[in-house]
């Protein structure tokens, strides 16, 4: 039977919106209004925390090449560095205002960032050089961003009804999804070079193969708001509803299993896949879920 727990990782108004693994085995995640990155060793004596600027608003986070953690700061329109020791260091982009938001490891060695507010893809090396690739379409909202298995960069375009894709030299594809109104948010790299999206705004899935056909998976509840998206060691996605206050998990023949939260409006949003194969999802309300499968 499935276990589903939640852990008080901090006050209500911290706003834990996005986690991940670090390299050193703990979960590392993000608190947005508190403007904190926090840590949580399961098994552990409880959270601990360390502070950004005041005002970052702290969204994604991700494991870097160099063995830190690294975030947006959506807020504040920078990147952040902590390393596992809790040194910070934070480094700004160069467009003004451009709000980012999603980021990932890429495969070259660099951090690949989306600038949601200023229509761009972000580079950032671990010693802080950022370079900026200016998107082929205007007000798209480029949101969540994964590393996929063809050595390019995915992300999701929310206002253009599109996923997009950018090679590490530069060059730009978008792949219009079938549904108006999708508006993704969520994306993640699969197995077998496959990469899957939520669809927030029309209740989705949505798988994109290598071919680059997109197969979409309407959810049980229409309105429950997938917002981000995960796969597990055997490439079966996971999802969080954020309206529905439940995560999902897809079966390869199309079926929905869905685990209800234990906190009425728990808001969740960002979640990971342990090496344990435990998922984690982050609550705003201040907490972290755990499902055990």
């Amino acid at each position: 039977m499935t276990a589903v727990d939640e852990y008080r990782v901090a006050d209500a108004d911290a706003g834990p919106y996005a986690v991940t693994v670090g390299p050193d085995g703990a979960l590392w995640y993000t608190m947005v209004h508190a403007g904190r990155i926090g840590r949580l060793v399961p098994a552990g004596d409880g959270p601990t925390s360390v502070a950004l600027s005041p005002g970052s608003g702290p969204t994604a986070i991700t494991a870097g090449p160099d063995g830190a953690l690294w975030c947006t700061e959506y807020a504040a329109h920078r990147i952040g560095r902590i390393g596992t020791d809790g040194a910070v260091t934070e480094f700004p982009v160069p467009t003004p205002e451009c709000g980012p938001y999603g980021i990932v490891a890429g495969p070259d060695g660099a951090l690949w960032f989306t600038e949601s507010a200023a229509d761009r893809i972000g580079r950032i090396t671990p010693d802080g050089t950022v370079t900026e690739h200016p998107l082929p379409v205007a007000g798209g909202f480029p949101a969540a961003i994964t590393a996929g298995g063809d050595g390019a960069l995915w992300f999701a375009l929310n206002r253009a009804d599109a996923i997009g894709r950018l090679t590490t030299d530069g060059a730009f594809t978008l792949h219009p999804l079938p549904t108006a109104g999708a508006a993704p948010v969520g994306i993640t790299a699969g197995t077998g070079g496959v990469v899957w999206c939520t669809e927030i705004g029309a209740g989705r899935l949505a798988r994109i193969d290598p071919d680059r056909r997109i197969t979409e998976y309407p959810l049980p509840d229409p309105a429950g708001r997938p917002h981000a998206v995960t796969v597990d060691a055997a490439g079966t996605p996971w999802f969080t509803e954020w309206a529905g206050n439940r995560i999902g998990r897809l079966a390869a023949d199309g079926t929905t299993t869905s685990y209800d939260l234990r906190t009425p409006g728990a808001e969740p949003h960002g979640l990971t896949v342990c090496p344990d194969g435990n998922v984690w999802a982050a609550l705003e309300i201040g907490a972290l879920a755990r499902v055990t499968p």
